[in-house]
């Protein structure tokens, strides 16, 4: 016979009890494992003006952005935010290297250029400004 939950976060199962919104393993590893190919990056980086001061102070900005969100997100436990910061992280990965730029590509989206729904105004370019934000650019306003 199981258990009744210690706990409303808490699952009990044959083995024990568990918490609901526990990173799984495989999504542990995926997180450590993209923490280390964001350093690999660093270490490998060359700026594409050649000039070495460039390229220390994108290697830099690359590792601090890299510890910032990192120490940000750590305590996550909710599995879809947790998947929202991979796919940054990845976006933010493969854009640089495509790029040749660690820093995230800005959008431009003059004041009013988004169509509002029924003429709401303001409100709802706000709110189709944040909804048209694209992924790799999420925590960028948060940290910066």
């Amino acid at each position: 016979m199981r258990n009744a939950p210690q706990r409303p976060d808490e699952v009990t199962e044959d083995w024990g009890t568990v918490p609901r919104n526990r990173m799984t393993t495989a999504t542990r590893q995926e997180v450590l494992g993209l923490y280390r190919s964001i350093f690999r990056l660093a270490r490998k980086w060359q700026a594409t003006s050649g000039q070495m001061e460039d390229t220390i102070r994108e290697k830099q900005y690359i590792l601090n952005e890299a510890r910032t969100l990192f120490r940000k997100n750590k305590n996550l436990t909710d599995t879809d935010l947790i998947k929202q910061c991979i796919d940054e992280c990845t976006a933010r990965i493969e854009i640089g290297l495509h790029y040749k730029i660690p820093y995230p590509r800005p959008i431009h989206l003059p004041p009013m250029g988004l169509t509002p729904l029924r003429g709401r105004g303001l409100r709802s370019q706000e709110k189709l400004r944040k909804l048209s934000k694209p992924v790799y650019l999420r925590s960028h306003d948060e940290v910066s």
